[in-house]
């Protein structure tokens, strides 16, 4: 049988000062967030930080950011937070946990969510004047629940086998949910992180078969490079093709840079995103002609922030470079010393290898 889950409604995200308007949920595209990865202590009073900081957040976009997570630990961190939201031109969110002050302090900038786990923020009534303080300025919430969060009740259900993990997880969100139901605040968007795929499965399909809540999905502490990437492909792939998540975090032992691009790959792998530079090279192998890997690495992030709607191959032999990558629209290849340049199969330069990224560049604009 058929499994059935609720069309989530829209919350709206930013839409003020720098930062363009997002709809998330409904039918509107899936979005690919990140997490700044370093302390924001003493921002506000360094302005080559926050230049370094704004331009980055602008690379990030480039490469098909839509979102970018803070950690906001405390007041000090608060305060430089708003000045990011200042010069930030895609919104941003302010990761709170323990301390309600602290949202009401990132309040005071243009920050686009609020992030706070209700599990770990304190009395009721600190939940409510966050509510209260985000419903005053347009700002969406997300609630964040995690496999360490759990209320003790559900814990010891889990402890004992009476329940899952997972369906722990889903329980606890949607209790959440419901403190935010009777406040009448609807611009809510949902996350249950674990650092296991089958359970981030689970709880994400136990959510979305009895709530209309947008969610944001994530497979947390997935783990460095290669093996976040596989488990976080293998999670949100089987979620979305089922219209599960409207937004989407590839937690990566790695740079936001990586996490962006991932996340941007699955989507596009997945038929919800659509244009941009697609990049093919092959693996190398012992007829090496061409230094495909260092190619790729100084022209990978330069390719996807590039508004062409174009695919690019780095191939690694003169012999199979140009037939394999036929359908590029530009690919490069070489061997000997010579590269060539090639446009749908067809070799349009043949230039001294040394010269390559010089004439690939010039034939790229050309496009």
């Amino acid at each position: 049988m058929e499994k059935k889950f609720c069309t989530p409604r829209e919350v709206t995200i930013g839409g003020f000062g720098n930062v363009d308007k997002i709809i998330v949920g409904g039918t509107n595209p899936v979005t690919v967030q990140t997490m700044w990865k370093e302390g924001i202590i003493g921002v506000k009073d360094d302005p080559s930080r926050l230049e370094k900081i704004r331009n980055e957040i602008i690379s990030l976009k480039g490469l098909g950011c839509d979102i970018i997570r803070f950690a906001v630990p405390d007041m000090e961190s608060a305060e430089s937070f708003k000045r990011i939201c200042e010069v930030s031109p895609v919104p941003l969110v302010a990761d709170i946990h323990f301390d309600y002050r602290l949202a009401l302090k990132a309040l005071e900038g243009p920050v686009s969510v609020i992030r706070i786990n209700p599990g770990n923020i304190g009395k009721r009534e600190n939940v409510e004047a966050v509510v209260n303080a985000c419903r005053d300025k347009g700002v969406a919430i997300r609630i964040g629940v995690n496999t360490g969060s759990l209320p003790k009740d559900l814990e010891e259900q889990v402890l004992s086998g009476k329940m899952s993990r997972a369906l722990a997880l889903s329980e606890t969100a949607a209790r959440e949910a419901a403190v935010f139901d009777e406040l009448n605040f609807n611009q809510v968007v949902v996350s249950m992180k674990a650092s296991s795929v089958q359970e981030t499965i689970d709880a994400n399909e136990a959510f979305a078969s009895k709530y209309d809540i947008p969610l944001h999905v994530g497979v947390t502490e997935a783990g460095p490079l290669i093996i976040g990437v596989v488990k976080s492909t293998m999670a949100f792939t089987h979620l979305l093709k089922e219209g599960i998540g409207s937004t989407i975090r590839v937690s990566l032992s790695s740079t936001p840079a990586n996490e962006v691009i991932t996340g941007r790959t699955i989507l596009t792998e997945c038929g919800l995103r659509h244009g941009g530079v697609q990049i093919v090279s092959c693996p190398r192998c012992g007829r090496i002609g061409f230094d495909v890997h260092s190619f790729v690495d100084r022209w990978q992030n330069r390719l996807l922030a590039m508004d062409k709607n174009i695919t690019v191959a780095v191939m690694g032999c003169v012999v199979n470079g140009p037939g394999e990558g036929k359908h590029a629209d530009i690919g490069i290849a070489g061997g000997d010393g010579r590269a060539i340049i090639f446009k749908k199969g067809k070799i349009v330069r043949t230039i001294d290898a040394k010269d390559a990224d010089k004439v690939f560049e010039e034939e790229l604009n050309s496009l």
